[in-house]
């Protein structure tokens, strides 16, 4: 008979682990197993924190559906999707630094010629912004036909998907780059915005004493064959709460500045922002070869 005791228990969970599962499926579970049993043993926690953690989770999963996962927005809160990005996107060869996708990507945006508007819907004081740049590779050289999926919140601080007197697709685009690797559309400076705090994940900010809002924000997704894909977003410098995002997702690599248009021109501000994309790891290993 098992003798389990405080100090074997661990041990014997992992003992239980099948031989013949995958080395990934061992490294993973031994690990999340000992550093579970020794979060209890350093918090001596208590069965009354256990259940209500319990019941936290299930009410994550009430909420969750098909267009919200509150399990993203707790890894979000905790820093988790953040810290995952950084380890699986690697900078590696000077290429642009990525950060999260957020909860609020469409697919099939409308497409878009160079130079267009995103804007469907006007808003009191809001500022339009042309937003132009250069996507090129690791070495400088243009990339010709890389799309660009963008997309914002609105002034109100709330994307189409949220806000039912917004049209479909206000403030999404895509768009491809010429042949001198540029881009360029029109939009609207983005404003900071609340992520959702009413569900488990705001009952987490409240637990943690932290506020549940980001700063102002362009999201891009870049993609083209050959080439590593990047979701990435261009922050406001002056913007407020860069220095303490709701989920931690601010490099200071992707602050942006907002700038005064020269007279004459169409928008009240231009915003200039460069990329660079990484060769897609088979294409390095063709060329090694």
């Amino acid at each position: 008979m098992l003798n389990v005791t405080k100090d074997t228990i661990t041990d014997h969970v992992i003992a239980a682990l099948a031989k013949d599962i995958p080395d990934r499926n061992r490294q993973i579970m031994t690990s999340l197993i000992r550093h579970m049993h020794d979060f209890c043993k350093e918090v001596d926690l208590t069965f009354a924190e256990w259940f209500a953690a319990c019941e936290f989770l299930r009410r994550a999963g009430d909420i969750s559906d098909e267009k919200r996962n509150e399990f993203i927005l707790i890894a979000d809160i905790l820093g988790v999707e953040v810290l995952v990005d950084m380890l699986d996107h690697r900078v590696t060869d000077g290429e642009s630094e990525s950060t999260v996708l957020g909860p609020f990507y469409r697919e099939n945006p409308p497409v878009l010629p160079k130079g267009a508007s995103i804007i469907k819907k006007t808003f009191d004081n809001a500022q339009t912004v042309k937003v132009s740049g250069r996507i090129s590779d690791t070495a400088g050289r243009p990339i010709e036909g890389v799309t660009i999926d963008v997309w914002e919140d609105a002034p109100n601080g709330l994307y189409d998907l949220q806000d039912p007197e917004q049209p479909a697709y206000n403030l999404r685009g895509r768009f491809t780059t010429d042949a001198n690797g540029e881009y360029a559309f029109v939009a609207l400076r983005p404003e900071p915005y609340p992520i959702p705090y009413d569900g488990a994940g705001g009952e987490l900010l409240k637990y943690m004493g932290h506020h549940p809002w980001r700063p102002g924000h362009i999201h891009f997704m870049l993609s083209k064959d050959g080439y590593q894909s990047l979701i990435s977003q261009i922050y406001d410098s002056e913007t407020k709460y860069l220095d303490n995002d709701s989920v931690f997702a601010v490099k200071q690599s992707l602050i942006g500045k907002f700038a005064k248009a020269p007279a004459g021109a169409d928008t009240d501000l231009v915003l200039d922002f460069d990329f660079k994309l990484k060769k897609a790891a088979v294409e390095r290993l063709v060329a090694a070869e």
